[in-house]
């Protein structure tokens, strides 16, 4: 099995800034790709970004494009969300996905595993 942990979540004012991290560990040779979504109250889970190990690539939505970026290190299985100009619109729960394929994709059942979720909390 593989787990995934978040950290660096809490409560920012708009226009603020949070980086969050996840961390991969156990059977991590299954993962080809890792990425975030995010979930407010009463919505559906978003795609926010996601990166695969086959040469870094990356791949933002449109709605937090030019606002977020996604990096990751292969080596130590560890995804980062840099997320600048924050809006209380970005106020979610956030969450840590991998998959066991290189492609990038934005629907949620195409990934194998899933982290517990860090709270983003933007205040205006």
């Amino acid at each position: 099995q593989v787990q995934l942990v978040e950290s660096g979540g809490g409560l920012v004012q708009a226009g603020g800034s949070l980086r969050l991290s996840c961390a991969a560990s156990g059977r991590t040779f299954r993962i080809y790709g890792m990425g975030w979504f995010r979930q407010a109250p009463g919505k559906e889970r978003e795609f926010v970004a996601g990166i695969s190990w086959s040469g870094g690539s990356t791949y933002v939505a449109d709605s937090v494009k030019g606002r977020f970026t996604i990096s990751g290190d292969n080596a130590r299985n560890t995804v980062y969300l840099q997320m600048n100009t924050l809006k209380p619109e970005d106020t979610a729960v956030y969450y840590c996905t991998a998959r066991k394929d290189l492609v990038i994709t934005t629907h949620a059942e195409a990934y194998d595993y899933w982290g517990q979720g860090t709270q983003v909390t933007v205040s205006s």
